[in-house]
């Protein structure tokens, strides 16, 4: 399987991600998992897998074993670690075919998703049904229409039944969000190329200016670009600084240019009520929800709320921000 890695390697080297700063004006390309704002699609991760695909795969820690094609199945992904969650309902263990596929396959059976997407565990059931119906009628959109899986999220919603909804809300909302992704603040970041709208770390160990981005990539690279393991996270760097000018903005509201988060996430950001926790979530996601609603790409029923919070926020604020809020332990 190392030698996966390798050639998966040599084939990002054309992408590998560059440190020019996008205008205030254009999305944050790296939140969005892009290494510039006008660069080409990245490849499906599903594009660089092995060729061999009927080999049983194994993971430590699990007692199951899985081959890549049932790894990658979208309407039926490998469960490593079923006695961790209670039973999957049919739309999270397998979807609804043909266009809606298993919830577990892109956020996992543990809810804890990737930095492409999204943690979903423990969301407030209202807040999940509620994103369902925004993402159904076409309120929640993305500012970079380069982004493919927000365009799958419309298509998903549309094709899943109330009961659908409702089943995955309930599943999710039940599991607990633990720690899953660690911050660090450096001046440098590993170069990295892009799969799927996750970066990936390249193989040498060559660094690159951090600049103004957040870089978040697996621990590693194998486990979750090419065996889905659920228990492997990631690692978010942030510039040096930002977690720092981030908890002046949460906590305090950056004298007057935003509100402090706690009254509405809650004093330890781990939710309240229907309002969903932002304590350890992905900074990727953070900022692409932060700029989407100031921009008006997300809007919904509780997004109002949102505007006056989001209006003032430069991008070098949205990142401190996100820097501060995931380096919180959910």
């Amino acid at each position: 399987m190392r030698s996966f890695v390798v050639a998966l390697t040599v084939a990002l080297v054309s992408l590998v991600s560059g440190t020019a700063v996008t205008a205030q004006s254009d999305p944050p390309a790296w939140a969005y998992g892009f290494s510039s704002p006008n660069g080409p699609l990245p490849k499906a991760g599903s594009e660089s897998l092995p060729a061999d695909v009927n080999t049983p795969k194994h993971l430590p820690g699990s007692k199951l074993s899985f081959t890549i094609a049932q790894i990658w199945d979208q309407f039926a992904p490998a469960d490593w670690y079923p006695e961790d969650h209670p039973p999957m309902p049919e739309i999270v263990a397998h979807g609804r075919k043909p266009a809606v596929r298993a919830c577990g396959f892109c956020h996992y059976p543990n809810g804890k998703g990737r930095s492409e997407n999204t943690s979903i565990a423990g969301l407030p059931v209202p807040y999940f049904i509620q994103t369902m119906a925004d993402f159904k009628s076409g309120a929640r959109k993305t500012a970079d229409t380069r982004r493919l899986n927000a365009n799958f999220m419309n298509a998903f919603a549309n094709g899943m039944t109330d009961e659908d909804v409702k089943a995955a809300a309930e599943y999710f909302g039940a599991l607990k969000s633990t720690p899953w992704i660690k911050v660090v603040e450096t001046n440098t970041v590993p170069k990295t190329g892009n799969v799927g709208h996750m970066f990936l770390a390249l193989d040498g160990g060559e660094k690159e200016p951090i600049g103004n981005r957040i870089i978040e990539v697996p621990e590693n690279t194998e486990a979750t670009a090419v065996l889905r393991d659920d228990h492997s996270g990631f690692i978010a760097y942030v510039p040096v600084g930002s977690i720092k000018n981030g908890a002046t903005l949460v906590l305090k509201g950056g004298g007057g240019k935003t509100a402090p988060c706690a009254g509405c996430h809650g004093a330890n950001l781990d939710g309240l009520g229907p309002v969903p926790g932002i304590a350890g979530r992905s900074p990727s996601y953070i900022v692409r929800q932060l700029y989407d609603m100031q921009q008006g790409f997300r809007r919904g029923l509780w997004t109002e709320l949102m505007k006056p919070v989001v209006a003032n926020l430069t991008q070098e604020d949205m990142l401190a921000i996100a820097a501060y809020t995931a380096s919180r332990v959910p």
